[in-house]
């Protein structure tokens, strides 16, 4: 069955920093336009009233923000939320389109090494699931659990590249410490213009990213 066709889901970050780098701006722009194109929302909860979200950001259909935080957003459906939590007993899976309405993602989820920001959600009592064991940008996360639930597509049945080497320059490289999507043509699924950025901020390191 083609879960995607059928039902819409609502896919939420809690914003935990009290700014927006511009590296997790890109990120949060292709789950919105992704989400969109799925027939589905994405929430951005918990943004601080003083922070403004750049344009191209908020005009993307299906977007949605607000200061609240995801427990008092979702206070009367608490038991419809899934908390994608790598410390979770259990994977998420195709039948859990059936049980959750609202998947909610921690953010920053790629900080390496992983600083466990999910915990302060885990406190709330929402009800986790894994999506592996190796992290991932929470950009790659939101895809990975729409292929899931709205695809009904195994999670070992996604085409992964963990740990990808990205060219800078004919002579320089860099690592980047996470689990990616795959595109067709075996490359990692990153924002439009993430390599970019990654290209510039290369002289800081990962630091200057994470």
């Amino acid at each position: 069955m083609d879960i995607a066709s059928t039902i819409s889901k609502t896919y939420v970050v809690e914003h935990l920093d009290p700014e927006l780098e511009a590296w997790s701006a890109l990120e949060y722009k292709t789950i919105a336009e992704e989400c969109h194109n799925a027939n589905s929302r994405f929430l951005l909860s918990s943004v601080p009233p003083s922070l403004q979200l750049p344009h191209d950001l908020v005009s993307v259909q299906g977007f949605s923000s607000g200061h609240e935080s995801v427990e008092i957003s979702f206070a009367e459906k608490k038991d419809r939320v899934c908390l994608l939590d790598p410390a979770a007993q259990e994977e998420l899976s195709p039948d859990d389109a059936l049980k959750f309405d609202v998947f909610l993602f921690g953010g920053i989820l790629g900080d390496d090494p992983p600083r466990d920001r999910t915990s302060e959600l885990r406190k709330k009592g929402f009800e986790g699931r894994r999506l592996g064991p190796i992290q991932m940008t929470t950009d790659t996360a939101v895809r990975v659990t729409r292929m899931i639930i709205q695809n009904q597509t195994l999670l070992e049945g996604i085409p992964y590249v963990d740990l990808p080497e990205l060219k800078l320059d004919k002579h320089e490289s860099i690592q980047m410490p996470f689990r990616y999507v795959k595109d067709g043509q075996g490359r990692p699924l990153m924002p439009e213009g993430m390599l970019d950025l990654i290209k510039q901020d290369a002289d800081k390191g990962l630091d200057g990213l994470l």
